[in-house]
């Protein structure tokens, strides 16, 4: 997967219900993700943030700074690869984050021109919430498993397709 921008499929979107503000969408995309969209032109991660925030960053070694961003505004939702033995997972997830959800199956994320990959995602995708309203809207959503941060409580909620 040489291409930096890839959409989330609308299912996870629409599970999640609105958000204010996409720092990291891309510049063409045939549905919204959020109110308002900063792109790569405009360099989301150094503009102000507000509201409700959904983050799906570029993987690689850029999202850790995407991470630390979300960690610190703490309203909203990103997501990246379960890799949760990383450093950036113990930086920005691990105690920092109110809870993660594992999704079920690997996604298939489309191309910006809205045509669903071939391929699914290569790993396996992690939801990550920042404040409660957005760790209720995982355990609501039915996308997956959701395990409580800084308690480590694990909740059995695991819903949705197959």
């Amino acid at each position: 997967m040489k291409n930096d921008e890839w959409l989330t499929p609308p299912e996870i979107l629409r599970a999640l219900g609105t958000f204010d503000l996409d720092p990291c969408a891309p510049v063409v995309r045939p549905w919204e993700t959020a109110a308002n969209h900063y792109t790569m032109l405009d360099d989301g991660l150094n503009k102000p943030w507000a509201g409700r925030v959904w983050c799906n960053p570029p993987f690689g070694r850029e999202a850790v700074k995407w991470l630390r961003r979300m960690r610190d505004h703490g309203n909203g939702v990103a997501l990246i690869p379960a890799r949760t033995e990383t450093a950036m997972f113990y930086e920005t997830v691990w105690g920092a984050a109110d809870g993660v959800l594992f999704l079920k199956g690997r996604p298939h994320f489309h191309y910006v021109c809205g045509r669903r990959a071939d391929f699914n995602s290569g790993a396996p995708i992690a939801l990550v919430a920042y404040g409660r309203d957005n760790l209720e809207a995982l355990r609501q959503s039915g996308l997956g498993f959701v395990v409580v941060g800084h308690n480590a409580e694990i909740t059995g909620r695991a819903s949705g397709p197959g």
